[in-house]
């Protein structure tokens, strides 16, 4: 097949890490030409959905994951597959691609599905599941979410769309730094914020559990470095191996068939204690740390997936 990645810089990926350059490596051991281009290289011309990228083979060297050709301009309805997998934040420039990725979605396979990543970023189709998430208010009035603060203490708060553990603040029930962090948001953003209950279970980890067309693949526990909060990777996070437990299993059996039937092939979810706390469609990681602590080729059953919704 012929394989399009709209992805970030592929030069600045860690080949040990990135999700993203190990689905390309899987790809082309499946015998499956690749294309790369940037999210800034996709366009729309006169009916067309065209993008300017260069042919590339991924290779494991560190500083130099892809061997890339002549920059050249193609008709992405020309693929067989097309991988949406730049990185967040959700903005307006991200679903602006996801408009112009429709517009080729009955010629061609995009993963995940462009229309349903658009309605279903990471913090909010969580809310159709109340009663698997910890308490949550997504407000942009201060007055609303410090009466959720009054009613539940220990709280975080975040951007609702940011990403990587980015502005991602713990406030404690005698913190006066409310006030201040909803000054500092609201004057370079017009997003909400949101606003959950403290998980003091965060401190044993918080897992990432992967699903390939909604069924539960493995999951890996990521560890907030001491003094943290936040156990995202990009902020120090600790993976480490970890099964699934009982309420992971039941987590994902309630959501799954939403996604699959959605065509959110690739998907992590992020379960603190019992809680689910988001669901990630975007660019979710950690296939590699996955295959390395349970000896699984997680790349495989997504291309199995996407090979046979193809087929």
């Amino acid at each position: 097949m012929k394989i399009a990645f709209q992805m970030d810089p592929i030069g600045n990926v860690d080949i040990n890490a990135d999700s993203s350059f190990r689905l390309a490596e899987e790809a082309q051991a499946r015998g499956h030409s690749l294309f790369y281009y940037s999210p800034d290289q996709l366009a729309y011309q006169e009916g067309r959905v065209t993008a300017r990228g260069q042919d590339m083979k991924v290779q494991r060297v560190e500083g130099n994951p892809a061997v890339l050709g002549q920059m050249r301009e193609v008709d992405l309805s020309e693929f067989d597959v097309i991988w949406l997998r730049q990185d967040p934040p959700f903005d307006m420039h991200y679903i602006t691609s996801t408009h112009l990725l429709d517009r080729v979605s009955d010629l061609t396979l995009v993963v995940n599905d462009p229309f349903w990543v658009r309605n279903f970023p990471e913090k909010l189709l969580v809310l159709d599941f109340p009663d698997l998430m910890p308490a949550t208010t997504i407000a942009r009035d201060l007055e609303t979410i410090r009466a959720f603060k009054d009613k539940h203490g220990d709280v975080i708060l975040k951007p609702l769309y940011g990403n990587g553990g980015a502005g991602v603040f713990k406030l404690t029930q005698n913190d006066s730094n409310l006030s201040s962090l909803h000054e500092l948001f609201t004057g370079f953003s017009r997003e909400p914020l949101i606003v959950q209950q403290f998980l003091p279970d965060v401190s044993k980890g918080d897992k990432r559990v992967i699903l390939v067309e909604g069924e539960a693949v493995g999951a890996i526990n990521r560890v907030p470095a001491a003094g943290e909060t936040r156990s995202n990777m990009h902020v120090g996070g600790r993976p480490e191996k970890v099964g699934l437990t009982d309420r992971d299993l039941e987590i994902c059996a309630r959501i799954g068939p939403l996604l699959k039937e959605k065509g959110q092939i690739f998907v992590g979810i992020d379960v603190i204690g019992d809680y689910l706390t988001e669901i990630n469609v975007t660019s979710p990681t950690g296939i590699q740390e996955l295959e390395r602590f349970d000896g699984v080729n997680i790349a495989a059953k997504v291309w199995e997936a996407i090979e046979a919704r193809r087929a």
